[in-house]
């Protein structure tokens, strides 16, 4: 924006003559008083009023003369394109570094724009919506939104039962709600609190007992602990005790008490040990016994 410094005796008489140089009406000019000037006296001499004038930037210009402040401080190289009219601004960001604009699913772009629109309603009665987007970031997105709300309605019908959708922001909400709103098979309802709020697709052939399924489709904590206590208390027997442990420690009892000891043998002749045997304990012991009677 080009600024330009004019003088006169008093400072209204230095920004008329700015308003007229530059043709300008006062109210669409920009007006910064650097010096309020001063009389001259008897002994000292008048100092001139200064003023810097410059055409007023519109709601549009002034957001994106903070929009390319914010890529100077986080080192971003990118330009910007403005498209302004009564209604919206838009702002196209074109970079090489796409990311660094965009950020994880549109984090850091949202948050400029939330910036840039709150910078640009400076002074505003009635709130004009602000649009940042990147290498054409948002109409991509929209389009896959709607792709997924269809495909999400599809299979809770098909299920029987809800699913929900990962937390999102009123922007991409809106665009699932909008996408299903004409559905005769499922709605949309959002749940949770922001920042965490989310959208549930609810099936009109809701299956009874289906609410206990999560937003993954799965059980939630509490029923995956309920079933597995379930799960074990069916393996318990009247007396409480889990009969797979029982089960197991007869076992170990029961494999303690037939198996032939070997300490009765002297130490010279008995079987080395590496791991499992394979073969049959009992006919090793008894060939054991009759090459000792065999010796004797």
């Amino acid at each position: 924006m080009s600024e330009y410094e004019f003088t006169g005796k008093t400072v209204d008489e230095a920004i008329e003559e700015g308003l007229k140089m530059l043709s300008l009406e006062r109210e669409n000019a920009e007006i910064t008083v650097l010096e309020e000037g001063k009389k001259g006296g008897l002994f000292s001499k008048g100092i001139k009023a200064r003023v810097k004038i410059a055409k007023k930037r519109t709601d549009g210009e002034r957001a994106v003369a903070f929009l390319e402040g914010m890529f100077d401080l986080l080192k971003i190289t990118a330009t910007t394109q403005l498209d302004e009219n009564e209604e919206n601004t838009k702002i196209n960001v074109v970079t090489p570094n796409t990311y660094a604009v965009i950020g994880h699913r549109g984090e850091v772009l949202d948050a400029l724009q939330v910036l840039t629109g709150a910078v640009a309603n400076i002074g505003r009665e009635e709130y004009k919506r602000v649009v940042v987007d990147c290498e054409n970031y948002r109409e991509k997105r929209e389009e896959t939104l709607r792709r997924l709300a269809t495909k999400l309605a599809e299979k809770a019908v098909r299920l029987g039962r809800k699913l929900s959708l990962e937390p999102m922001t009123p922007y991409e909400r809106r665009i699932i709600h909008a996408a299903l709103a004409d559905s005769t098979e499922v709605k949309t309802v959002s749940e949770g609190k922001e920042p965490n709020r989310y959208i549930v697709v609810v099936p009109n052939n809701l299956k009874p007992g289906s609410d206990k399924f999560d937003r993954r489709g799965g059980k939630g904590r509490s029923d995956r602990k309920s079933s597995f206590r379930d799960r074990r208390n069916d393996r318990r027997g009247n007396d409480g005790e889990d009969k797979g442990d029982r089960r197991g420690r007869e076992d170990r009892r029961f494999n303690k008490e037939e198996r032939p000891r070997a300490s009765g043998l002297p130490r010279s002749k008995r079987q080395p040990y590496f791991g499992t045997y394979l073969g049959n304990s009992n006919q090793q012991a008894k060939s054991v016994e009759k090459k000792e009677s065999e010796e004797e």
